[in-house]
């Protein structure tokens, strides 16, 4: 009975752990399947023109012929689009058109005086032309204040009578004419009295083209590199799309009622006007006005990024990331295995030993903020001036930090691993003439070596994502790649808090994000897997293997 009771609960036992494991990986691939999937978006994706110029631009990358033919292509398509939104722009905004005609007036003053002054017609004949071109200019300006369309169409029939005028034939002011025949039909097919209404809706339909193509040809290039190009991902060309397609309003369902979401088609709002046509154009030609194709940004893991990480790469990050956790060990590891060693070996079990292991105990458990403040406090402001060093943010800073903070743990991981080392290789080692100090170090150290390198592995991890320590040491979010261990650096795991915080910019760009936590879980992967291999080869030396 009872053996059979025994094997119930080791199979029992053996299920369970089984199930355990199973849960385990079913978690880590729920959790970090979606994350490595939305990261690796920021390497694979369709890439527009746009992208392939920005790369051309800032880094050389690419063929200018076959480049430029693709942007001639493009261009020849979006200038329909362009065209159309001018002609309806200028008929709801008539800033413009104001400041044109008041220029042509006086460039047609001009005109008569050197007629005037080469006699070929006579003070009297300009005086009376001035005055009618006078005329002709307070009508158009008229016709482009008002918003009754009566008004307006009498206005500009004015200016038209006087197109068959031969005085004016040949002159300055026959562009009159021509300004007038426009807006007449831009009169004919706008309300004139939603002017303002369709004049805010037309801004956020300006805005949304100029990100979704860039800035139109001719135009002078926005100082900041995000503003300089469309979209240069098939993905977020896509979101554009939908932005310029629907409009989204929140609406008052009634008293005491929650807001509810409407999306309502633009092209209803500008129905009956020119710039209906604008919506089906740009979603039926998208493709053709931005070139997508499939890419493979591996460049990724080394460009630089510009502000605000809305183009670019992490390789600062991962410079900055490598160097505060390589150096964080080099400080660490001495320190943790030497006190490790002390207390298994040379401490004993004093009372004074119990508080120091409490108190290491401790400190494993203090928020990392903690470790943080007391090198900003310490480190930062108070050891670098004494050693003649330039007080503020550096990487030396943060990974004495990051030292102090996986000291505990490595401590720990060392002790055991010290402990865990058979009793009788010790005492070998000293019946054959060793001292203890060379006991330990040829002997102890590195039957312990593959428990401490386990100790280091949690350490590396640890070290590598930590945020906190690295905000007031060592870390920002933008800056050029540090030349010294005496400047601050970009790390990963600060870049993605920034983005999640407060960066707008990169708000836009969510791939970015994904991608920097992404690289950063990939290279403690690598780190842990290079210290795990290791850790393997010398339990192999140490088995005659």
């Amino acid at each position: 009975m009872r053996t059979r009771l025994r094997q119930f609960g080791d199979r029992t036992f053996t299920t369970v752990s089984g199930l355990s494991v199973l849960l385990l990986t079913g978690a880590l691939v729920v959790i970090l399947g979606p994350l490595f999937w939305r990261g690796a978006g920021a390497v694979v994706f369709r890439g527009t023109v746009e992208f392939r110029r920005m790369q051309y631009d800032m880094h050389g990358r690419g063929n200018k012929e076959t480049l430029n033919a693709e942007s001639d292509q493009a261009a020849h398509v979006r200038k329909d689009a362009y065209d159309l939104l001018e002609s309806f722009a200028a008929g709801i905004d008539t800033t413009g058109l104001q400041k044109e005609a008041r220029r042509i007036y006086r460039q047609f003053k001009t005109q008569l005086r050197n007629k005037v002054e080469n006699i070929a017609i006579t003070p009297e004949e300009a005086s009376l032309l001035k005055s009618v071109g006078k005329k002709l200019r307070n009508h158009l300006l008229e016709a482009y204040e008002t918003t009754k369309p009566d008004e307006a169409k009498q206005s500009l029939d004015f200016v038209l009578k006087h197109a068959g005028d031969e005085n004016l034939a040949g002159s300055v002011a026959g562009q009159f004419f021509d300004m007038a025949r426009q807006y007449l039909q831009i009169v004919i097919t706008v309300d004139l009295t939603r002017r303002e209404e369709y004049g805010e809706t037309l801004n956020e339909v300006q805005e949304i083209i100029r990100e979704l193509l860039g800035p139109r040809p001719g135009e002078p290039l926005p100082e900041l590199s995000q503003f300089q190009y469309g979209a240069t991902r098939w993905d977020r060309a896509q979101l554009l799309l939908d932005r310029l397609v629907w409009n989204e309003e929140w609406v008052e369902q009634g008293s005491g009622k929650s807001l509810k979401k409407v999306r309502t088609k633009r092209a209803e709002q500008f129905a009956g006007t020119e710039l209906a046509g604008l919506f089906p154009m740009v979603e039926q030609n998208l493709e053709k006005m931005l070139c997508p194709q499939r890419t493979f940004y591996w460049q990724y893991f080394i460009d630089d990024s510009t502000p605000g990480h809305f183009f670019g790469g992490v390789g600062p990050e991962i410079l900055g990331t490598l160097l505060l956790t390589l150096l964080s060990m080099v400080f660490a590891v001495p320190l943790g295995v030497t006190a490790a060693g002390y207390l298994v070996e040379c401490a004993g079990d004093s009372r004074f030993v119990r508080v120091i292991r409490t108190c290491i105990n401790t400190l494993a458990g203090v928020p990392s903020v903690v470790f943080g403040l007391f090198g900003l406090a310490f480190f930062v402001l108070y050891l670098q001036p004494k050693l003649g060093l330039p007080k503020g943010s550096s990487i030396l800073a943060g990974a004495m930090t990051l030292a102090a903070l996986v000291l505990p743990v490595l401590i720990r991981a060392s002790e055991e691993a010290i402990r865990a080392v058979p009793r009788s290789y010790k005492e070998a080692s000293l019946a054959l003439g060793a001292g203890k100090f060379r006991t330990f170090v040829t002997v102890t150290l590195p039957a312990a070596a593959p428990g401490i390198l386990t100790g280091i592995i949690l350490s590396i991890s640890r070290a590598a994502g930590e945020t906190a320590p690295i905000l007031f040491t060592a870390a920002v979010a933008l800056g050029p790649i540090p030349e010294t261990l005496t400047q601050p650096t970009r790390t990963l795991s600060y870049g993605s808090y920034d983005i999640a915080v407060g960066d707008r910019i990169a708000a836009l760009v969510p791939h970015q994000q994904y991608g920097m936590v992404m690289t950063l879980i990939a290279l403690v992967l690598v780190l842990n897997l290079a210290a795990i291999i290791i850790r393997r080869r010398l339990e192999a030396k140490l088995r005659g293997q």
